[in-house]
């Protein structure tokens, strides 16, 4: 009598996945398909690129300071980089923010300071930053310069410092014989180390929209290369552009804290180091001794620049105006 084995229930289930997998392997099933506890893993690509990590060095001691540019719009974006700008402060306590004009756009009214810079400023106000305001196209310099939250202290153009840094804000859209004779003056009698200016309309820029002011930069350059300055902050582009140095002094524009001219930046240009005009943005500035510490932070949180600058007396000691 011939006898039939017939296998169990749970040795044919095991002989069909063993018959599958040897199969399947040929496909290119993972094996990791025969354990049903454990996921299969597939890698598409190369491996994602980590998030840049902060540069700045967060010293005890240091010259910290915000950096926002066309910022007066009172609409959501403002609102949101604002929520950005104060979640950043826990960690980054800054005491000091510069406004590079164009900080209300539309009427100067007392509504508009409400709507357009106190309330969105409000939680920074609130722990003693103090801003710094430029005067830009958009802006009413009569109001403006009165306005105490603004610190002009009924100034178109003036210096304040902190430290070894001296800030130099100016009225770019009105550049007189004796606004640049002022200019000459503060720069010469300065003895701080760092000499920072601002002012509305860039010197240098690689925008399709407004481009470069060379007038300004005839009246300007000169001077900021004679007496030692460092670094210049610019609007008006409404979009974030670090510029190579010129003559040994970086240019910067941030004019994106609000408003956004997406797409703007020339991209063969040969004078940007790095652009970012894809979303608003704010700048982040620390400075310990001969270093700056730069860090430029999207609308989203993300940090899309970051670079260490030099002073210049340091970098090249013959840019000495001693």
């Amino acid at each position: 009598m011939l006898a039939v084995l017939i296998p169990s229930k749970g040795v044919r289930l095991r002989a069909l996945l063993c018959a599958f997998l040897a199969v399947s392997g040929c496909a290119g099933l993972s094996q990791n398909a025969a354990n049903p506890g454990q996921l299969a893993t597939a890698q598409v690509g190369p491996p994602a690129t980590p998030a840049p990590q902060s540069i700045l060095p967060r010293a005890r001691d240091s010259v910290k300071f915000l950096v926002i540019g066309d910022s007066g719009t009172g609409g959501r974006q403002q609102f949101e980089v604002a929520a950005r700008i104060t979640e950043a402060h826990k960690t980054f306590p800054f005491m000091r923010a510069l406004m590079l004009g164009d900080n209300l756009y539309g009427r100067n009214n007392a509504a508009a300071f409400l709507n357009k810079f106190e309330r969105p400023y409000a939680a920074l106000l609130a722990a003693g930053v103090k801003f710094y305001a430029s005067l830009g196209n958009h802006d009413n310099a009569a109001l403006q310069r009165n306005y105490k939250p603004f610190n002009m202290d009924t100034h178109s153009y003036y210096s304040h410092s902190e430290g070894d840094v001296c800030f130099f804000a100016l009225d770019s859209t009105y550049m007189s014989p004796e606004q640049r004779q002022w200019v000459e003056d503060e720069l010469n009698k300065s003895n701080h180390k760092w000499k920072i200016a601002y002012m509305h309309h860039p010197m240098y820029s690689s925008g399709q929209r407004h481009g470069p002011t060379p007038a300004l930069r005839a009246a300007l350059e000169p001077l900021f290369a004679k007496h030692g300055v460092d670094v210049v902050f610019a609007g008006h582009e409404h979009f974030y552009e670090r510029i190579r140095p010129q003559g040994g002094i970086t240019y910067v524009i941030q004019g994106g804290s609000a408003n956004l001219r997406r797409g703007n930046i020339r991209r063969n240009s040969a004078i940007t180091a790095k652009g970012f005009d894809t979303d608003r943005s704010f700048t982040l500035v620390e400075i310990v001794g001969d270093h700056m510490y730069l860090e430029t932070i999207s609308r989203l949180g993300a940090i899309v620049d970051s670079t260490v600058i030099r002073r210049r007396e340091v970098a090249d000691p013959s840019s000495s105006s001693e």
